[in-house]
């Protein structure tokens, strides 16, 4: 495929990827207040609801590669923005808080067979082993999401309120991203990509790499959001001011997007194993810098955070990849994320007990997490030794 068409590709997808992160993973951030004054229960409660949907999501997850390893991920892609519209507008008329537990649970669906995952597994049946590049490529533009989903979600609040919001996001993904899905090539894996059958010896390494990907995958999902939920609080704790706290914050979707802009320039002549364990090194050696030295180091910290966050998310596409190629990817997929959109939901309240009872300590939890899942990607040399 041309140059041009693959940057047509990655333009398309990565622009519905931003639509679809903003409106689903990013958008309780801004709404779950006013949706729980409106509708008289606790914010608490929102997220409980989203984290229904993040649970669906992990199940909907390995079923829904499996539909993309077969038919191609464009339909799948696109049906996904039909779910999405439709969680959203029920969200947006949504009477009571069970109903509006229904348009999540629609929304968790959508989730599952619209996010990163089905984005990665659409790429690797168009392009095969050569998926890198584009992965990459997507995560560049999605890295907005949040700058660019936030800011509009409170506008949209501001001006027709949540529900005028939910549909805003509603006729986005019916106008504007299920139409740039429609420009994607359908993507099915070329029979040369497909893996014949292991021997048993390597079908056991391969088990045991999956374990350890999944876990790595796991406990940097956990971190992430852990961190993401709670960050300015745990500076404060560490001694910043509410200002250096959210200003120090803000620079984890910069640094998030810098470190993959490198990764897309310099790092991507390494193997993807490389770049994750950097990935997994980066917030560990930032939460250091914060226990020995307090607020003074909360941007350093936000920084190697966003950056390590930032690698680590095109590694979770490109990873799988490069261990065990392009055969099944979809289907493999779907099972590394789902233990981790599992544990993700939990993290939120999990790291907020910490805060609350420990302090700034708490990021002893988020950097030991780290170092284990470090461990884990070093481990991955001994049982695929080829791979590395």
């Amino acid at each position: 495929m041309r140059a041009a068409q693959t940057t047509g590709v990655v333009v398309a997808l990565g622009s519905a990827q931003t639509i679809s992160w903003a409106s689903s993973y990013y958008l309780p951030a801004v709404l779950a207040t006013p949706m729980a004054r409106d509708l008289d229960v606790s914010p608490v409660w929102i997220f409980a609801a989203f984290s229904v949907a993040m649970l669906i999501s992990a199940l909907v997850a390995p079923w829904n590669g499996v539909r993309i390893d077969r038919l191609g991920g464009r339909g799948v892609l696109i049906i996904s923005n039909v779910i999405f519209t439709t969680g959203l507008a029920l969200l947006a008329i949504a009477p009571s808080f069970a109903v509006l537990v229904v348009a999540w649970i629609i929304i968790g669906i959508g989730m599952g067979m619209g996010l990163y995952e089905a984005a990665f597994a659409t790429l690797a049946g168009i392009y095969g082993s050569a998926a890198r590049s584009p992965i990459t490529g997507i995560t560049l533009i999605a890295g907005f999401a949040s700058t660019l989903g936030w800011p509009l979600s409170a506008l949209m609040d501001a001006h027709i309120g949540w529900r005028g919001a939910c549909l805003g996001w509603a006729a986005l993904q019916l106008l504007v991203a299920l139409p740039l899905n429609v420009l994607l090539p359908v993507g099915v894996q070329p029979p040369q990509e497909r893996q014949e059958p292991a021997s048993p010896e390597e079908a056991k390494a391969s088990r045991l790499t999956m374990l350890l990907l999944a876990y790595v995958f796991a406990v940097t999902l956990f971190v992430s959001t852990s961190l993401a939920t709670h960050l300015p609080r745990l500076l404060e704790a560490a001694g910043a001011t509410t200002a250096v706290a959210i200003a120090a914050g803000a620079l984890i979707g910069p640094a998030q997007v810098a470190a993959r802009v490198g990764e897309f320039s310099l790092l991507r002549h390494m193997h993807p194993l490389l770049t994750a364990r950097i990935a997994a090194l980066a917030s560990p050696l930032g939460a250091m810098l914060l226990i020995l030295l307090g607020a003074p180091a909360a941007y350093a910290f936000t920084l190697l955070h966003g950056a390590g966050n930032g690698i680590m998310t095109i590694a979770k596409g490109t990873l799988p990849l490069a261990l065990f190629g392009a055969g099944g990817y979809g289907f493999r997929q779907g099972l590394l994320v789902a233990p981790g959109r599992i544990l993700q939901a939990s993290a939120p309240l999990i790291f907020g007990f910490a805060l609350e009872h420990f302090g700034a300590n708490a990021i002893w939890l988020t950097m030991s997490l780290s170092l284990t899942a470090l461990l884990a990607l070093l481990g991955i040399t001994m049982i695929r030794p080829a791979s590395a």
